[in-house]
C-alpha cells in the first residue's frame, strides 16, 4: 500500500451500492478514499451528499476536498426510470451535472460511469463513437448524462458498463449474480431470457480497470469497459449454475421480452477498444469473467 500521507484523495459518489462498495475497498491501495452513500464500507471515510442538490454537492467537496472523484450514483432501475421520469432525470442528468460542475471549480478528475442501455441493441457491436439510440427512458437519461458531463468537463472518463458480475461488500448486496446464487440455493426457477446479449465484466476487473482510467491522466471521452466476447443472459445464468454446482434445469429460457417492462438492447455488445489502447489490465474474455465472479461466492 501506497504511503498514507501521499495517496492522492478519491471521492467515491455512491459507494453504498454494488460497484462502489467494492471500488471503495479495492481503491484502499492507490488513494485516500472518502465515500458518500448509505454505508461506508470497510475503513473508508464518510460525507453526507444528494447529488441533486447543487449546494449539498458542493458542501462534500469542501469537506472532501478530493483530487479524484468516481461518480457511480444514479437511478438504474430500468423499470422504474420508465415510471417516475422526473425522478430519473433529476438523479441521472441534473445529478451528474451537478458533480461534474463540482469538480470543474475544485480541479478534481472525474470518472463517470454510464451504460450499454445508452444503445438499442440492433447492431450487435457498438464502438465509443457510436451515436447513441437508448431504447428505454434510462438510456435517455444516461445518453443526455453523458454529453451534459463532457460539456461542463472535457477530460472526464466516462465509462459504459454492460452487466457486472460479482457479490457486493456492503451488506445485503442484490447484485445479478447473487440473486442467481440465492435462487439456486433455494431451488427456485431463474427465467433468463435468450434474446438479451451482453458482454460481462467481474467487478474485481472493473475496479482494477477504473482505478487504472482515473490514475491515466491523459485519458478523456468515452469508454467501453465489458468481456472480449458476449453471452445471452440464458447462457450465463446456466454457466453460473454449473460452477456452482447448481441444478442448470431450474434456468428456465425465455425467448420473448415481457409484456408491460420497458424495453431491452437485444445485443449490446460493447467493443472495448479504447481501453485496450489505455489500460495495461487485459480485457478477460467471459469464462474467465464468470470464474472470478463465481469465485467470490
Amino acid at each position: 500500500m501506497a504511503d498514507e500521507k501521499h495517496r492522492p484523495r478519491l471521492l467515491i459518489v455512491g459507494a453504498s451500492g454494488f460497484v462502489g462498495s467494492r471500488l471503495a475497498l479495492a481503491a484502499r491501495e492507490r488513494f485516500d478514499v472518502v465515500c458518500t452513500g448509505r454505508r461506508p464500507p470497510g475503513e473508508a471515510g464518510w460525507v453526507e451528499i444528494d447529488i441533486t442538490d447543487a449546494a449539498s454537492v458542493e458542501r462534500a467537496f469542501e469537506q472532501a476536498r478530493p483530487r479524484y472523484v468516481a461518480l457511480l450514483a444514479a437511478m438504474s432501475n430500468i423499470d422504474r426510470c420508465e415510471v417516475e421520469r422526473e425522478l430519473a432525470e433529476r438523479v441521472n442528468v441534473e445529478g451528474a451535472v451537478n458533480v461534474a460542475r463540482a469538480c470543474s471549480r475544485h480541479g478534481a478528475r472525474l470518472l463517470f460511469t454510464s451504460t450499454d442501455a445508452v444503445f438499442d441493441g440492433t447492431a450487435g457491436i457498438y464502438h465509443e463513437d457510436d451515436p447513441p439510440c437508448p431504447a428505454n427512458f434510462y438510456g435517455e437519461t444516461k445518453a443526455r448524462a453523458e454529453r451534459a458531463v463532457a460539456d461542463v468537463l472535457p477530460s472526464a472518463v466516462i465509462v459504459r458498463l454492460s452487466l457486472v458480475l460479482g457479490t457486493s461488500a456492503a451488506s445485503g448486496g442484490n447484485s445479478y449474480l447473487e440473486k442467481v446464487a440465492g435462487n439456486l440455493k433455494a431451488g427456485n426457477p431463474i427465467i433468463s431470457p435468450t434474446y438479451e446479449v451482453r458482454n460481462p465484466i467481474d467487478v474485481g476487473t472493473l475496479c482494477t480497470l477504473l482505478t487504472e482510467l482515473l490514475l491515466e491522466e491523459g485519458a478523456a471521452g468515452i469508454f467501453h469497459i465489458g468481456a472480449s466476447d458476449k453471452i445471452s443472459r440464458y447462457e450465463l445464468a446456466r454457466a453460473i449454475a454449473l460452477r456452482l454446482g447448481g441444478d442448470p434445469a431450474l434456468i428456465v429460457p425465455q425467448t420473448e421480452p415481457v409484456a408491460g417492462r420497458a424495453p431491452r438492447g437485444r445485443d449490446d455488445f460493447l467493443a472495448t477498444t479504447r481501453l485496450s489502447q489505455v489500460c495495461r489490465t487485459r480485457v478477460p474474455t467471459c469464462q474467465e469473467v464468470i470464474e472470478r465472479a463465481v469465485a467470490m461466492v
